[in-house]
């Protein structure tokens, strides 16, 4: 079985072996591909692998011997699943993996805010702790996470295990989703609309996927409706959020900080507004990238390719 592999860099760089891939067929894989050569390297493929390389229905036209697509990833919209479920062909996605990573990151994102650790170390390598002569200092408020409220908007895996976290660190914590399953068995836990989340919340934290109905809905009126002291944290989807509105935000002081990990262009541009907002951290969408869940992602798709091949496909978002 001829399988390819679009853009596989990201899930091994050099130290995560394609070798249970590998073992299921005649696999190539291509660190990237340009949007002019997917049809070219896809070309007689029954098998295509992708992780951010768009599978459309017209290049699904032209590709008469695919017959499955397993995306490296647990987002799907990089594949047209309408014009696959019209083909007969099956998508799959890995949709536990990250779990623990990402909920980790928000962390380690939530943390910088309270703390700006790395910020101090560099400034007592540049001698400002000798020249300040007492036996402590700081340049910035830190903050304590015991007793204020996370809002997670999105209580999914990733959601749920992000709240655990929070109840750990003292907080109280309040969800939204369209969803609603059992609440978490901690106390100091509610369920709360959107609105009342943000305007409650001292973090809001976002873990919901991207639909065309929420695109660009962390807008003005909706940060505008946040504690001037609360911290906004984006590991989900860019487009979640309308960018401008948040780097006026953060310019503006209507809200004390924010960090993201996604934007709504990736690699980022330099025209994007995000890039003079102030108090904002950002990262290149590294949130998933523990070897760990990496590891857990490359096995599945490994899974994924292997039931197929078995007739009997796992894990199909357009059934």
């Amino acid at each position: 079985m001829k399988m390819v592999c679009l853009d596989g860099y990201t899930l091994n760089p050099v130290d995560n072996p394609w070798d249970r891939v590998e073992a299921l067929g005649d696999l190539t894989v291509y660190d990237r591909t340009p949007a002019d050569q997917i049809l070219e390297r896809a070309k007689g493929a029954e098998v295509l692998l992708t992780n951010k390389t768009p599978i459309t229905a017209e290049t699904m036209e032209q590709l008469p011997d695919l017959k499955f697509i397993t995306v490296l990833a647990t987002g799907f919209n990089i594949v047209d699943v309408e014009a696959a479920r019209a083909r007969n062909i099956p998508v799959s996605n890995v949709p536990i993996y990250g779990t623990d990573t990402v909920a980790q990151y928000v962390f380690a994102l939530l943390l910088d805010h309270c703390h700006k650790a790395a910020h101090h170390s560099a400034r007592v390598k540049d001698g400002e702790w000798a020249r300040r002569g007492d036996f402590c200092f700081w340049d910035y408020t830190l903050t304590e996470l015991a007793g204020l409220t996370m809002g997670i908007v999105g209580f999914g895996r990733i959601g749920r295990r992000t709240g655990e976290l929070a109840n750990a660190f003292g907080m109280k914590v309040i969800a939204a989703d369209v969803y609603k399953g059992d609440a978490p068995d901690y106390a100091n836990f509610e369920w709360k609309e959107i609105p009342d989340l943000f305007a409650e919340a001292d973090v809001v934290s976002l873990h919901c996927p991207q639909t065309a109905d929420n695109v660009g809905f962390v807008n003005k009126a909706l940060l505008s409706t946040m504690k001037p002291s609360a911290f906004l944290i984006n590991t989900a989807r860019g487009p979640l959020v309308n960018e401008q509105d948040l780097a006026d935000a953060l310019n503006n002081d209507v809200i004390a900080g924010a960090a993201v990990d996604v934007v709504s262009k990736e690699p980022i541009e330099a025209s994007n507004p995000l890039m003079q907002a102030k108090n904002l951290l950002i990262t290149p969408h590294m949130a998933w990238g523990t070897v760990a869940a990496r590891t857990r992602l490359m096995g599945t798709t490994a899974e994924n390719i292997e039931a197929f091949i078995n007739g009997k496909p796992i894990n199909v978002v357009n059934e």
